[in-house]
């Protein structure tokens, strides 16, 4: 199955974000793609934390719903919309929430971050529980590829990429493939981005597959970028530094299960 992760420079700007979203994905499906999937925040990344609280849709409606299930449907792919704020309670807080689109355009799963992200070196400060409600719950789902066989999903985001044990119980429950948009800070991603992907890749023995934020954004904030696609082994199979584009590769069955098989590190747990 040919998958493809996008990587975005998103601005200030819905609008824009989505125009820009939409082009990304028609190139991916004119590349083959069978499934693309959007960074952490693709829609928006704001002047201010809070900013997001005004782009808030409750779940099964909205613009940015309706925008990825119209893409899932009109490219023909099954379609990971990266993160978006989705209501919770009073609005005053929301979920960051990946959602997966068939290439019927039907929503077929739904992950809330379950980690949020805290940072102060003394310059740069994140506090992401200020505006956002963790989730509670990992998200596994199967997607059919075209020729019929099935790839088991494990969904997670960004700041989940540090805890190794949310990945442990994917790969318990079968997972093939791994899904990790993200928006790293390039402080962090310099330091650890590349070497916790591929440490997930190879204890899971699983592929990969990181779209991330990469560059300059408008609102001065400066992402990592360097989306991957690892397979089991550890091999990064392509990567983009910075800037819009698609990463695209191929997941092969034969592959996975002979680095399996040679190496059965999954049958070999004791704890």
């Amino acid at each position: 199955m040919k998958i493809a992760a996008v990587q975005m420079v998103s601005s200030t700007r819905l609008d824009h974000n989505l125009g820009q979203a939409r082009a990304l994905l028609e190139q991916a499906a004119a590349a083959g793609a069978e499934l693309a999937v959007l960074p952490e925040y693709f829609c928006l990344l704001g002047a201010r934390d809070t900013d997001k609280l005004a782009i808030q849709e409750a779940f099964g409606h909205g613009r940015i719903q309706t925008f990825l299930a119209n893409a899932a449907r009109e490219l023909g792919l099954w379609l990971v919309g990266g993160t978006l704020p989705i209501t919770v309670g009073d609005g005053t807080r929301v979920r960051n929430t990946s959602l997966v689109f068939d290439p019927q355009g039907a929503c077929v799963a739904r992950y809330d971050k379950i980690h949020l992200f805290r940072f102060d070196n003394g310059t740069e400060r994140f506090d992401e529980s200020r505006v956002l409600e963790r989730g509670d719950a990992p998200a596994l789902l199967d997607i059919t590829a075209r020729d019929g066989r099935r790839w088991r999903v494990g969904l997670s985001v960004c700041y989940d990429l540090r805890f190794a044990e949310l990945y442990r119980h994917y790969a318990a429950a079968g997972a093939e493939l791994l899904l990790v948009p993200s928006a790293f800070t390039h402080t962090t991603g310099q330091a650890h981005w590349e070497t916790l992907l591929r440490a997930r890749a190879i204890e899971n023995l699983a592929y990969v597959c990181a779209p991330a934020q990469g560059g300059l954004h408008e609102n001065g904030r400066r992402t990592w970028g360097h989306t991957m696609l690892v397979d089991p082994w550890g091999q990064v199979l392509d990567e983009r530094a910075e800037g819009e584009g698609c990463v695209l590769a191929t997941l092969d069955a034969a592959r996975l299960a002979q680095v399996r098989r040679q190496l059965p590190a999954l049958e070999h747990r004791v704890l």
